[in-house]
């Protein structure tokens, strides 16, 4: 039995995700804190990205949450 692993379903999802934004003239920005950044790493491991993600933050400790984003204590 052949099974799908998890990095090929968040592949498999960001690539649909990029087919939609780029027949729509759309971007997208990330604000991530407990995945560390695994999500921009996986837009911006698609070639050609750059022309529908625009970028993200990480901001982990909960200052850096109310500071950078302004996320409520």
């Amino acid at each position: 039995m052949c099974r799908i692993s998890k990095d090929d379903e968040i592949q498999s999802r960001v690539l649909k995700l990029a087919d939609v934004l780029s027949a729509r003239g759309k971007t997208v920005a990330t604000a991530e804190s407990c995945t560390g950044g695994g999500i921009a790493a996986a837009m911006t491991a698609v070639a050609g990205s750059s022309a529908w993600f625009m970028g993200g933050y990480v901001t982990y400790a909960n200052e850096w949450k109310m500071r950078c984003l302004g996320v409520q204590s």
